[in-house]
């Protein structure tokens, strides 16, 4: 998943991408409204942590103009403006969550979780590809009834791959999702990661769920393969 996380305060932003990174998530921080609609029109953003207090273009502004996009980000707003008028005015500008200031990290993780459960579009709990189950709750992956640990960036590239079953996914769409502006386009870390997923999924005695498709990307499943199953729910 990644997400635009907008705040001036160096200190807070510092702490807050360190620790959504470190959750698995991909973050591009920026300090001003004006590089929050820039960078809005240059990725396609899961979720946007954007502070109402921001130099120049303020977060109200910022708000309404990604709201008017066609393919709208999802908000939380933290401010430490804490009253009930401030609250309703930034829900009334199309935030889908208010986050006062300080908060918890723990708490912005938990809000970030829930906002993005409540997409438009229902994705199952529970995805399936073949034998290879990932509880997207839990965030743990089984496969034959034998429980696979993931880091959270393991996970990020799994789910990933499982919600694209059976396509090609090339390494700027890995990259895209799982990783942020500061992933080096010349390294193999993405290759790493499939690697270590490779190893972990597919046992010398189970059929290869993960195949590399030279020249293009990579693949999990096959081409007819789903991405759910009996277990699904909104």
């Amino acid at each position: 998943m990644r997400l635009l996380l907008v705040e001036d305060d160096a200190r807070i932003a510092s702490a807050v991408a360190t620790y959504l990174r470190r959750e698995g998530f991909a973050i591009d921080a920026v300090a001003t409204g004006e590089e929050a609609i820039q960078m809005a029109g240059i990725h396609d953003y899961d979720a946007a942590i954007l502070d109402i207090g921001l130099p120049g273009m303020d977060g109200m502004e910022v708000c309404r103009q990604l709201r008017a996009r066609t393919n709208p980000v999802r908000i939380i707003m933290a401010t430490a403006r804490d009253s009930v008028a401030d609250r309703i005015e930034g829900l009334n500008q199309g935030a889908d969550d208010y986050l006062l200031k300080p908060y918890a990290l723990g708490e912005l993780l938990a809000r970030i979780r829930a906002l993005l459960r409540r997409s438009a579009v229902p994705s199952p709990v529970t995805l399936i590809v073949g034998d290879l189950a990932l509880d997207t709750g839990t965030r743990q992956a089984t496969r034959n009834h034998r429980t696979i640990s993931l880091t959270a960036k393991e996970f990020a590239v799994l789910e990933f791959l499982m919600r694209n079953a059976g396509r090609v996914i090339t390494r700027d769409k890995l990259s895209a999702h799982a990783w942020d502006n500061h992933y080096d386009a010349a390294s193999n870390v993405i290759d790493v990661y499939v690697a270590r997923l490779r190893r972990k999924i597919d046992l010398a005695d189970e059929t290869p769920l993960v195949s590399t498709v030279r020249g293009a990307g990579y693949r999990l499943g096959t081409v007819a393969s789903r991405t759910a199953g009996p277990r699904d729910r909104a």
